[in-house]
């Protein structure tokens, strides 16, 4: 649905984007991640063809954006930076005006994405008097307004509130699984792609460096969390015989291949080493994403 291959974006002397190739497959929910200034804006802007590219292209539902932006576009409702909305009108009224902006939308369909969205009871109260949560739930409405196979989304949660984004992850994985759309998720909450996303790629300083499915990340290390008194002896210990191939913060252990929690624990036992704790850790997304993107230097990497 997504095809970038080798696209550069650069603002005078400032490379944005930094030879980015990248593929979001039909069907899945892709979550793009970086902190801020990491080029995500950016290549979702080139995307709905808002800023155009400096090299290399990008296709949309088999579409070039540069060249044919109208049939790239034509399936694709996107919610990008912040959605502005006339205050002084109803919900309803907001999303007829907007919907001539592409083409013109019938009653009907209009009351069909209120209703996906769960704004049914609101749709015609003045936008003034919506919530932060009503608002990003008018913007999807409007997103789903042209009848898409592919929803791009820069940051749908940004400012909600706990129950606002557990009720956008829950409204953003009903249109993934009942209506089979494709979606894009750019966001900062690590919990919320978790939850949602099939595969990820995570960009640095406009490039990529990671590119993979979320269950190959939560696999990625075998590795165990030790409480014990003395951790850095207990870890020399360890690597002096061949159980352990390292460790991090102060409480984890890389296990050698073969290696289980009963040989480490049996091993400490018989040196005198108090065991704590010992359990089998699974990393999460978080941990993924802070160790790339607080290492040194950081090597494009696909999967």
């Amino acid at each position: 649905m997504i095809e970038l291959r080798k696209v550069r974006k650069r603002f005078g002397q400032r490379l944005a984007v930094d030879e980015v190739s990248l593929e979001v497959p039909r069907g899945e929910i892709f979550g793009l991640l970086g902190h801020n200034g990491a080029g995500k804006s950016t290549a979702i802007g080139m995307m709905l063809g808002q800023v155009w590219p400096t090299s290399g292209d990008v296709k949309v539902c088999g579409h070039d954006v540069t060249t044919q932006r109208a049939r790239a576009l034509q399936k694709v409702g996107a919610i990008f930076e912040t959605p502005a909305f006339y205050d002084y009108l109803s919900g309803r009224r907001n999303l007829e005006i907007l919907s001539h902006y592409t083409a013109p939308t019938s009653p009907k369909r209009i009351g069909e994405v209120v209703d996906w969205v769960g704004l049914t009871e609101r749709v015609d109260s003045k936008v003034r008097t919506y919530s932060h949560g009503m608002r990003a739930r008018l913007a999807l409405a409007q997103a789903l307004l042209p009848h898409p196979e592919l929803l791009i989304l820069d940051e749908p949660g940004s400012g909600l509130d706990p129950e606002g984004i557990a009720e956008m992850r829950q409204t953003i994985g009903r249109l993934h699984r009942e209506l089979g759309l494709t979606i894009l998720l750019s966001s900062h909450l690590l919990n919320e792609v978790e939850q949602l996303c099939t595969r990820i790629a995570v960009l640095q300083q406009g490039r990529k460096v990671f590119e993979g499915l979320v269950t190959e990340i939560r696999a990625a290390r075998s590795q165990v969390a030790l409480k014990t008194p003395d951790f850095a002896f207990a870890v020399r210990l360890l690597q002096k015989r061949g159980l352990v191939t390292g460790s991090s913060d102060n409480r984890f252990l890389s296990l050698k291949d073969g290696c289980s929690t009963a040989e480490i624990t049996r091993a400490l036992v018989e040196a005198d080493i108090p065991v704590e704790g010992i359990w089998q850790h699974e990393q999460t997304l978080e941990d993924f994403y802070l160790s790339l993107v607080k290492a040194p230097s950081s090597t494009p990497a696909v999967n």
